[in-house]
């Protein structure tokens, strides 16, 4: 009797999702497993949202974005999340762990293989751990924030829109004049908005792991640049970028400390920062600085600020071709693991090679470490640009 593998892909779509399934698709189809698709991640998982995919009927599939079984944000954990006691919150979430490894069995599945971050990783994870469920984890996010490997499929793909959408800012900066801050995704992490800011040669860069202050990084900078006599001005800014606590309550007019504590949070208890939009509040904060407009003046540059959101747009379109050909190795590799019933591990890129790791390791957050050397080349960049030797 032929096996069957189900597939579920969960949290925000990227270029590369049905790259990984059609990998999927062609290993199964080689070994001789069914493939069950599994609608809109982990809702569609607990609704019996299900349907067969036949890999005869989907020629090229890498080669298009998005994911053809939907995609949400639904956390299964949520309630048991909002327990206080630890010890009581891991034994609901233990419960929840075992109900969802049931379910694998209610849908007749002999392996689940989960497509996504850190968060739907992460119920897998716990599948694995407290009830022993054959699950499998591919690495996917834009964000490239996942530990264990080396990129995560869809961020070169983000790095390229994003590189491409500050590239042609810069033509319409240069004929007015203009100061263009420019939201790049990145709660956490600050991996898309440093590499695209430096891919595009912006002025300023601006990631959560390294609050920054608006005095010193931003205004300082802007008057030196002025002075070598630039006339208009890239902020490349992660929507997770928050400044200083002492530059908070310094510099700030239009936010406090408060409104950041209050912002909504998503199922999994993330702050939704994109919904700060700290674009928009630098905008407004750099038009209350009449100081630094009147040293604009001086120097006879314009002093037009105007914000851009990439957003969705960064997640859109086809996948690149480094991340059609990772995501293809990536679920050939689930579907190996399957095979070997080595269940419990994440698919996973280490240098040129696919390799795997635990699930519980895999899904852990990967920052932008302070000592990288992407950061020194950030910093060049800027000191150069304001004139500095």
């Amino acid at each position: 009797m032929s096996k069957t593998i189900g597939i579920l892909t969960g949290g925000g779509d990227c270029p590369g999702l049905n790259s990984v399934i059609y990998g999927i698709l062609l290993k199964a189809a080689d070994a001789g497993y069914n493939v069950i698709g599994i609608e809109k991640g982990w809702k569609g998982f607990l609704e019996n949202r299900t349907r067969e995919l036949d890999v005869s009927t989907l020629d090229d599939l890498h080669t298009v974005g998005g994911t053809l079984i939907y995609t949400s944000r639904t956390n299964p954990y949520k309630k048991s999340k909002n327990i206080q006691n630890p010890i009581e919150r891991e034994k609901a979430i233990k419960n929840t762990a075992e109900m969802m490894a049931s379910q694998v069995k209610k849908l007749k599945l002999d392996a689940l293989i989960t497509i996504g971050g850190d968060d739907t990783l992460g119920v897998a994870a716990a599948m694995y751990k407290f009830a022993g469920a054959n699950v499998i984890g591919v690495p996917k996010t834009i964000d490239n924030d996942l530990s264990s490997t080396d990129y995560t499929f869809g961020f070169w793909s983000a790095i390229q829109l994003a590189s491409n959408t500050m590239d042609n800012i810069t033509t319409t900066a240069r004929s007015h004049q203009r100061i263009f801050i420019v939201e790049v995704m990145g709660r956490d992490a600050g991996w898309l908005t440093l590499v695209s800011g430096i891919s595009a040669g912006t002025d300023i860069i601006l990631i959560p792991e390294k609050p920054f202050d608006l005095q010193n990084d931003i205004i300082k900078i802007l008057k030196d640049r002025v002075d070598s006599g630039r006339k208009y001005h890239i902020i490349a800014c992660s929507e997770g970028a928050i400044p200083t606590k002492e530059s908070l309550e310094r510099d700030f007019t239009t936010i406090s400390p408060q409104d950041i504590d209050e912002l909504p949070k998503d199922d999994f208890g993330n702050p939704l920062l994109a919904k700060l939009n700290m674009s928009k509040i630098l905008v407004r904060e750099l038009n209350n600085q009449n100081e630094l407009r009147e040293y604009f003046i001086r120097k006879d540059a314009e002093y037009d600020i105007r914000e851009v959101t990439l957003g969705h747009t960064m997640r859109a379109g086809t996948p690149n071709s480094f991340d059609r050909i990772l995501g293809l190795r990536l679920g050939v590799q689930a579907v190996k693991l399957v095979i070997e019933n080595n269940f419990g591990q994440m698919a996973c890129l280490n240098g040129t090679e696919i390799g795997s790791v635990a699930l519980t390791e895999g899904a852990q957050k990967k920052l932008v470490p302070l000592t990288s050397d992407l950061l020194e080349v950030a910093d060049l960049i800027t000191k150069v640009k304001c004139g500095k030797k």
